[in-house]
């Protein structure tokens, strides 16, 4: 049976609970710490050596539309009631909106640390301790918005310049990918700092904390946010619905991103599934 996938900003206060409470307890069970395994072990830049499946690669947007799936299932098997609810950054702008309320992601962090305190994934209700990262911290951290040194979100301009795009990724198939929609999406821009930071990229760098790199999956804002850029590629399915996943086939010897990026019908790991069976998801789940 197909299921809907809602905007978070729509969510009753019982359905709210209950993603909470399914979450918390995929955590307590210790199964999503391995979903922040599995998105460290695949966060391969494109300046490093071998294949790349989850960023900076024409995959990225079947792979987390697979990643996503595997939480989701994780959680219905918590409660059949749940679904991923996706944050629409371009709506929803400012810390004190949804989904940054108190009892379902919580705010900010505080200043000196930017630890979280409050809401049920703050550390010192005892539910949420970060057991998987590259540092040592055991709590979750925010800088919404960035403090310091302010950033905004993306707005519906700035997704415009991608959805407007009617091919799917070009070479050289990673972060300097000039055109396509795949690079245009995930925000990889030219030059350095905020201005280099698009869409995709520049929520995780709004959000702050553990959202910036490969441990992001430790906020669970990272589901929410990939499930509306997983809204955003359909979207640009319906819009160009004669384009498809590009590379369509291996790259030629000689190319120097042969065995580093997946085509069309290959195994995309850690699974055994290729970018064209992810392509359509209408008999799994919809967008409300």
């Amino acid at each position: 049976m197909v299921y809907t996938r809602k905007d978070v900003s729509t969510l009753t206060t019982s359905e709210r609970r209950r993603f909470v409470n399914a979450l918390l307890e995929v955590k307590r069970r210790g199964e999503y710490d391995e979903f922040v395994r599995t998105h460290i072990e695949y966060y391969t830049a494109d300046g490093e050596r071998g294949l790349r499946v989850a960023h900076m690669a024409p995959s990225f947007l079947p792979w987390h539309r697979r990643f996503l799936l595997d939480l989701e299932n994780t959680l219905r098997r918590v409660d059949e009631s749940v679904t991923l609810p996706y944050w629409d950054w371009t709506r929803n702008r400012t810390p004190t909106a949804v989904p940054w309320i108190d009892d379902l992601l919580g705010g900010t962090g505080r200043r000196s640390d930017r630890q979280v305190m409050s809401g049920p994934f703050a550390y010192r209700h005892g539910r949420w301790t970060i057991k998987v990262g590259v540092t040592d911290t055991e709590f979750l951290m925010r800088d919404l918005g960035r403090s310091r040194d302010p950033l905004a979100l993306p707005r519906a301009r700035d997704l415009e310049k991608a959805l407007k795009d009617p091919v799917y990724d070009t070479a050289p198939w990673g972060s300097t990918s000039a055109k396509g929609f795949r690079n245009k999406l995930e925000g990889w821009g030219p030059g350095s700092g905020p201005a280099s930071w698009l869409n995709h990229n520049r929520v995780h760098r709004w959000v702050g904390g553990h959202m910036v790199g490969g441990a992001s999956v430790n906020d669970p804002v990272f589901w929410m946010h990939h499930a509306f850029v997983d809204l955003l590629w359909s979207r640009w399915q319906r819009r160009h619905p004669n384009a498809r996943y590009l590379p369509a086939r291996p790259l030629a010897a000689g190319d120097a991103q042969r065995g580093r990026v997946v085509a069309r019908r290959q195994k995309m790991p850690p699974w055994d599934v290729t970018p064209e069976e992810l392509q359509d998801h209408s008999g799994i789940y919809r967008y409300a």
